[in-house]
């Protein structure tokens, strides 16, 4: 389990609807944002937002949501690595790695919300 230290700084994020966080740990940077208040499909656009700032293996997106965003790990699952669990609050948390070679600007990495 990652802890999210107080002093994550707050980052803006192109077409997010939420808070972004930042921090570092042993050198790798952690981007974390929490939609676990929010209706669909903010959760799917505030993700593939996130996506887009992991484009490196030093990188990690940690989303916390009210339950597991199965059709989000559906459609990246082939180019990211997924790693969830249940926290004891009984909130949903998935880590997202690079995996690879992927390109963020193809159109199914687009925060824009298609219905």
């Amino acid at each position: 389990m990652i802890t999210i230290p107080n002093d994550a700084k707050k980052i803006a994020v192109e077409d997010a609807t939420v808070d972004f966080v930042m921090f570092n740990n042993e050198g790798t940077t952690f981007y974390v944002f929490d939609t676990s208040r929010c209706e669909p499909p903010e959760p799917m656009v505030n993700a593939m937002a996130g996506l887009r700032l992991i484009d490196g293996p030093d990188k990690r997106l940690i989303m916390i949501n009210h339950k597991m965003p199965m059709g989000l790990f559906n459609k990246i699952g082939d180019d990211f690595e997924i790693q969830s669990r249940t926290r004891e609050d009984g909130l949903a948390e998935a880590i997202f790695s690079f995996k690879g070679s992927v390109d963020l600007n193809d159109p199914r990495y687009s925060a824009a919300c298609h219905g």
